[in-house]
C-alpha cells in the first residue's frame, strides 16, 4: 500500500497570530485542505462524493504535536499517509513540513457518514481501492 500524498500550501498573513507564526488551529486547515486534495487526486472530490454516493467524512478525532513553527510566506509541504481502514473509519498520518525541517504531525481520524441522517456508513470499496493503490 503506497499511498502517500503531499500538498503545497503557502502562508499567508490571514495565517498568522500576533506573533507572526502560524496559529496553532490552523495546521487543521491545511490538513484539511490536504485530505481534500488527496480525495480529488484520486478521482474523489467531496462534493462528488455527496451528491453521488450520498456520503460525507466528518472528523472524529485529532491529535497534533507542534515541533517548530511556520512564519508568514513560508511554503509547505502537508502530507496525507493512511493507516489501513477499518468499517467506516480511516485513520491519517498527517505532517507539516518546511523543506526538511519538520513542524507538525498529527493523527485525524476521518469517520464517513450518510450525508442526510450524519450516520456511520461503510467506506465504499472503490474508493478504498482508489486510496490505496
Amino acid at each position: 500500500m503506497n499511498s502517500a500524498f503531499s500538498h503545497a500550501v503557502r502562508v499567508y498573513w490571514e495565517d498568522t497570530d500576533a506573533g507572526g507564526v502560524v496559529f496553532y488551529a490552523n495546521y487543521l486547515k491545511f490538513f484539511e485542505r490536504a485530505r481534500t486534495e488527496w480525495l480529488r487526486a484520486v478521482g474523489f472530490g467531496q462534493e462528488q462524493l455527496r451528491n453521488e454516493q450520498g456520503l460525507i467524512f466528518v472528523v472524529s478525532e485529532t491529535a497534533l504535536r507542534y515541533h517548530r513553527p511556520a512564519r508568514l510566506d513560508d511554503e509547505l509541504q502537508i502530507s496525507v499517509e493512511p493507516a489501513p481502514p477499518k468499517h467506516v473509519t480511516l485513520t491519517l498520518a498527517q505532517s507539516a513540513t518546511r523543506g526538511d525541517v519538520r513542524l507538525v504531525d498529527g493523527r485525524i481520524t476521518i469517520a464517513c457518514v450518510d450525508a442526510a441522517t450524519l450516520r456511520p456508513r461503510r467506506i465504499p470499496s472503490p474508493l478504498i481501492e482508489a486510496l490505496f493503490q
